[in-house]
């Protein structure tokens, strides 16, 4: 079997590689192989929409059978790649196939970081990074009364707000002094620890996980390392995720915390790309350090560098990062990347429940999180881009739209 294009990875960025590769008149044979058994689809909405009954699956895939099948697209569901040949350009699948390509695109992403305690795979026990994850939860729910989530970052969050209004009683357990510590500046962490209280979630800080208690075979509780028990029906797990390069580091390619790709997602073995989760780039908006995304935008728009340049059309990876997270009635939407910022500047009123967070790094703006603000997500767009020093007291000013200051 062999394909002009093999894609590993089924999620957000392999069906975006192929949707583009056809855009670009690409006439080659492509094959997406994918570890689920599903087409592919969207994976934010697992801890939102879909997990909270707001979404049914069909309205989360990507495209639906006929797309594929009228781009002459193969889609090989359920079949995981464990290792690649870089010289005889193959790769080895899970049933022991060898699958030859022209160019091979990893988007693979990765896979969801497992707790390191007793009691991390007992039953009741739960990460959110694919449909029957999030299946499993669902089974399980009407059983449940007392949740414990793990984790303040965007996934533990987004889960703790679906369960509060699902009216379980809910205890989200960050090990730092804040939630979203790794990626918002404290206003934003503050904002959002207020919320979560405000609707019933016990936010606990700067605690660490002992283990995980069992009755009955499954999970009954959260141990703490001070020896506090908190009684669980359900655990969600959401501490991060492990890029899965395996495959390709042991091939040679160069990397680490995921594997190392230049301006055109290509990565040091011939012929082969990576994008998205898994994918560590010089970043623009980092100040040119090395870093891996983990958002749909990254992973489209590095799936279509990487696949204009597989049809030989010219292509660069520059792209402004934005993100977003929809917890209660919420909107948040980010642009930029606060890395580094030396400097935070508030515009609106956090009680109002509408504000933005401006990052400053030198005097410049180099991020926004902004919170059912979308006028200062789209006008504060061009401030990011163009690194533009702006006076913070102006800034501040929420009379002033942003399109004015970015003039």
């Amino acid at each position: 079997m062999h394909y002009d294009v093999v894609i590993v990875g089924a999620g957000h960025g392999g069906a975006q590689a192929a949707i583009a590769l056809r855009q670009a008149k690409f006439e080659g044979t492509i094959a997406i192989i994918g570890e689920e058994p599903e087409l592919p689809y969207e994976r934010p909405p697992l801890s939102k929409e879909y997990f909270s009954g707001e979404k049914a699956f069909e309205r989360i895939l990507i495209r639906p059978l006929s797309f594929w099948e009228e781009r002459n697209i193969s889609i090989l569901t359920a079949t995981r790649v464990d290792a690649v040949d870089s010289a005889s350009h193959e790769v080895v699948t899970d049933k022991g196939d060898r699958i030859g390509y022209g160019h091979l695109i990893w988007a693979a992403g990765g896979n969801p970081r497992k707790l390191n305690c007793g009691g991390g795979s007992l039953p009741g026990v739960h990460t959110v990074r694919t449909r029957a994850d999030a299946d499993r939860m669902l089974t399980e729910l009407p059983a449940v009364t007392r949740a414990v989530v793990i984790g303040g970052g965007y996934i533990g969050l987004e889960a703790a707000a679906v369960l509060a209004k699902a009216g379980k009683q809910v205890v989200l357990l960050e090990a730092l002094d804040r939630v979203l510590a790794r990626v918002a500046g404290e206003p934003l962490s503050r904002f959002f620890e207020a919320e979560h209280r405000a609707h019933g979630v016990d936010v606990r800080l700067g605690v660490t996980v002992d283990c995980i208690e069992a009755q009955g075979g499954k999970a009954s509780g959260v141990r703490l390392a001070d020896g506090e028990v908190i009684p669980a029906e359900l655990v969600i797990v959401g501490i991060g995720i492990v890029p899965a390069v395996e495959p390709l580091i042991a091939a040679g390619a160069e990397g680490g915390n995921g594997v190392a790709v230049d301006g055109h997602c290509r990565t040091s073995l011939p012929d082969v790309f990576a994008i998205g989760d898994c994918a560590l780039h010089a970043n623009a908006f980092a100040d040119g350090m090395p870093v891996r995304l983990e958002s749909v935008q990254n992973a489209h728009d590095q799936a279509t560098v990487a696949a204009k340049t597989i049809a030989g059309i010219g292509a660069h990876y520059d792209a402004v990062p934005w993100f977003w997270s929809n917890q209660y009635d919420l909107k948040l939407q980010t642009v930029g990347l606060s890395t580094g910022h030396d400097a935070t500047v508030v515009r609106g009123d956090p009680a109002a429940r509408s504000f933005s967070v401006v990052y400053l790094k030198d005097g410049q703006v180099i991020a926004l999180d902004c919170v059912n603000a979308t006028k200062d997500y789209v006008q504060g767009r061009k401030l990011v881009v163009e690194r533009l020093a702006i006076d913070p007291a102006r800034l501040a000013d929420a009379g002033t739209p942003l399109k004015e200051l970015a003039a």
